[in-house]
Parts: C-alpha cells; sequence; structure tokens
C-alpha cells in the first residue's frame, strides 16, 4: 500500500489514567515534562485525570496541549459523574475516547463511542479515538476484523474527515500496561489498514490524520514504531507519569517524524 505522511507532525499524548493522586503531584510533573519538550519538534498532549484539568492547564499555559480522557456525548443533564464537551471548552484541547479500559471497565461499546466522536468535533475538541483488539481476537485471527468495525463504527457521524482534528490511536490491549508491546511490523500492519479505511471514507482528509501506536512504549522501543512510515506517534500510558522517560520518547519522534 502506498504511503504518504503528508502535513502530519509527530503526535505523543500522555495518558496519566487515575494519577497521580495530588493536585501537587500532577502541577509539577506537567512542569517537568514541559521543561523536558517544549523545545522539541513534535506536538505533545498531556491528559490527565478529570480533578487535575484545570490546575494542569493553567500551570502549563499553553506551552503543550492538554487532553481529557473521556467525556460524555451529552452537553448537559442528568449524567451522575460524567463531563459534557462544553465543560471541557477552554481547558482542554484534546480528548480520548473508546480507550479499551473505558469499553471493559465502564461498558462503552462501539455505538457510545461513535455518539462521543462525533460530539467532539461538533463542539471543537480533537477525539483520539482508540481501538484494537483484545488477546484472544488476535489469537483467533480477527484483528483486521475487530479495527475495521471499530473504526468505522466511531467514524459513522463524521461527516468530513479533513479538517476535523481526528486522531486514530492503534492500542492492541493485549499490549497496555503489560510489557509486551507488538512489533514495529504489527504496528505498521494496523497503521496501514486504518489508513487504508480512512481513504476509503474521505481520499482527501486521509493523510492528514495522525495514527499513534499504544501499549507498552517505552524511550527503547519507541525508535521501532516512529521509523515506521504510517505511525506518527504514540498514545503513552506508564511511561508519561515519567517526565524523564516520557521526555525521551517525545525526542525519538521528533527525530524520526518531526
Amino acid at each position: 500500500m502506498t504511503t504518504s505522511r503528508g502535513p502530519r507532525r509527530a503526535l505523543i499524548a500522555g495518558n496519566w489514567k487515575m494519577n497521580p493522586a495530588s493536585r501537587e503531584e500532577a502541577v509539577g510533573l506537567a512542569n517537568t515534562v514541559v521543561r523536558a519538550v517544549e523545545d522539541l519538534e513534535a506536538t505533545t498532549v498531556l491528559c490527565p485525570p478529570t480533578m487535575w484539568l484545570v490546575p494542569v492547564a493553567s500551570a502549563i499555559d499553553g506551552r503543550v496541549g492538554v487532553g481529557a480522557q473521556t467525556m460524555a456525548a451529552e452537553e448537559a443533564g442528568a449524567f451522575t459523574g460524567e463531563t459534557s464537551p462544553l465543560m471541557l471548552r477552554g481547558i482542554a484541547d484534546w480528548v480520548i475516547l473508546g480507550h479499551s479500559e473505558r469499553r471493559h471497565y465502564n461498558g462503552e461499546t462501539d455505538e457510545t463511542v461513535r455518539r462521543k466522536v462525533v460530539s467532539a468535533v461538533d463542539h471543537g475538541l480533537r477525539p483520539i479515538l482508540a481501538i484494537g483488539e483484545r488477546l484472544e481476537e488476535r489469537k483467533a485471527g480477527a484483528t483486521e476484523a475487530v479495527i475495521d468495525r471499530q473504526l468505522r463504527i466511531g467514524l459513522t457521524d463524521i461527516r468530513r474527515i479533513a479538517g476535523s482534528g481526528l486522531v486514530i490511536a492503534y492500542e492492541p490491549v493485549w499490549a497496555i500496561g503489560t510489557g509486551n508491546a507488538a512489533t514495529g511490523d504489527d504496528a505498521q500492519g494496523a497503521a496501514a489498514q486504518i489508513r487504508g479505511i480512512l481513504r476509503e471514507l474521505d481520499a482527501d482528509g486521509a493523510n492528514e490524520i495522525p495514527i499513534l501506536y499504544g501499549g507498552s512504549v517505552t524511550p527503547d522501543n519507541a525508535r521501532e514504531f516512529f521509523a515506521q512510515p504510517e505511525i506518527d506517534g504514540a498514545l503513552v500510558g506508564g511511561a508519561s507519569l515519567d517526565a524523564t522517560a516520557f521526555g525521551r520518547i517525545v525526542a525519538r519522534a521528533a527525530e524520526l517524524r518531526g
């Protein structure tokens, strides 16, 4: 398959998940990351827990991007514990949607993710749509089918990919937090499939969409992923809580994809 980077810039997003425990730690981590990455030729996004979005955004003051880890599709209403896209505007520019932990622990489905993706786009947020297969699906040879289903359903309501701000993160569930990262070839194969589907949906817009790899990304293996022609960066979990390690990953991206 022909590959083309187009206008894409290297992108590294750090998903802090339910960490750290205090405001002071969150602000300290954010400031340390900024110092490590602000001169690098890559887009960096920090995704702290909702509780710390405001203090982190205030502390970094636009020097790197800020993203939420999830959001509701609805603007307001009786949705206890949820955060609406209207609440995120002016604080976060990005939002992770469809992460496997949300699908597994919170019952999110392809359909609920679909509604969130179009809501994010409609409200001027950049959705990082996470897709990927579970271990049993991989063993059954269903990886391509899972990617196809999750991506097509997730983008069903997007009228035009070009200009949407969309980002796709391929995160094989069996690699998340396990230390068992996919190989560069595995990740490239999935990314090439994703790019092909994007071209089917919007031939003009497909090449502007960053495709990230996620799943036990470290400074040691980052080079293997960023050397792949269709991988533009990473969605980083555990390593994003270590400012030095995260900074090294961003540096690898800037070196190879900047």
